[in-house]
């Protein structure tokens, strides 16, 4: 409609990204394990736009690991593009499935594990 992608596909992709990590490198399994992530906060911030045919490809970090919760950081660039289009930022909060409330003891050492990998160290000014 307007000649690009829509802020909604941002999300969607944004979201998808993390979950495809969670399930492949951490062992999560959204319909069954103890635990699954709820979105608390999301927000992106765009600095171009990216418009069919062209291919989006996406960049997974982790800002944050807290003990139930965990801040993602997804960067958005097109294929063969050096800037990136957009960045958006996603806070998981894993909860208990049973009560739906934080985990007591935190996030599983499976999920804690693959999330670790992808930890980059802030820098303190």
């Amino acid at each position: 409609m307007y000649d690009h992608m829509n802020n909604s596909i941002y999300n969607f992709l944004y979201d998808s990204v993390v979950n495809a990590y969670l399930i492949e490198q951490c062992g999560l399994h959204p319909p069954t394990s103890s635990q699954y992530g709820l979105v608390v906060h999301s927000h992106g911030d765009f600095f171009g736009s990216i418009a069919f045919p062209a291919v989006a490809e996406l960049a997974l970090r982790v800002n944050k690991l807290g003990k139930s919760s965990v801040t993602y950081e997804v960067a958005l660039f097109e294929r063969g593009v050096e800037n990136v289009k957009a960045v958006g930022e996603l806070i998981h909060v894993f909860v208990d499935r049973g009560t739906g409330r934080p985990a007591t003891k935190g996030m599983s050492d499976s999920l804690r594990e693959g999330l670790q990998k992808l930890v980059v160290p802030q820098l303190k000014l």
